[in-house]
């Protein structure tokens, strides 16, 4: 008998986003521009989904610290995110605080940034 096993992918976080916001969830939105993302520190609620919306030239890859892991808040990990396009984290349904960055330009520091869930 033979069984077939999933292989994890490695590299780029292309997963889509899970299912919408529950009951009393919201979203934020954090803005990627040329200049860096707006805003860079944010507190929301438990549940909140952060949209990431990509205003820049150029695909971004915005992922939970640390880099190269991005293991601290996985459900924040958006996966590539095209010019004018936007992506969804999960619901963040833990109290903490996360740290962000740009996986494809993790060296710009205007492209990290604190979301405290509380």
């Amino acid at each position: 008998m033979a069984f077939a096993l999933p292989l994890a992918g490695c590299g780029g976080y292309s997963d889509p986003p899970g299912p919408p916001a529950g009951p009393g969830g919201s979203t934020t939105t954090i803005t990627i521009r040329s200049t860096g993302a707006d805003p860079r520190n944010v507190t929301v609620a438990l549940g909140t989904r952060i949209r990431w919306t990509n205003s820049d030239t150029r695909a971004h890859e915005m992922a939970s610290d640390p880099h190269p892991e991005h293991d601290i808040c996985p459900d924040l990990n958006a996966g590539t995110i095209p010019p004018g396009q936007s992506r969804e984290s999960q619901n963040l349904v833990t109290a903490r605080t996360c740290g962000f960055h740009d996986h494809l330009f993790p060296e710009q520091t205007n492209l990290t940034g604190t979301i405290t869930i509380r």
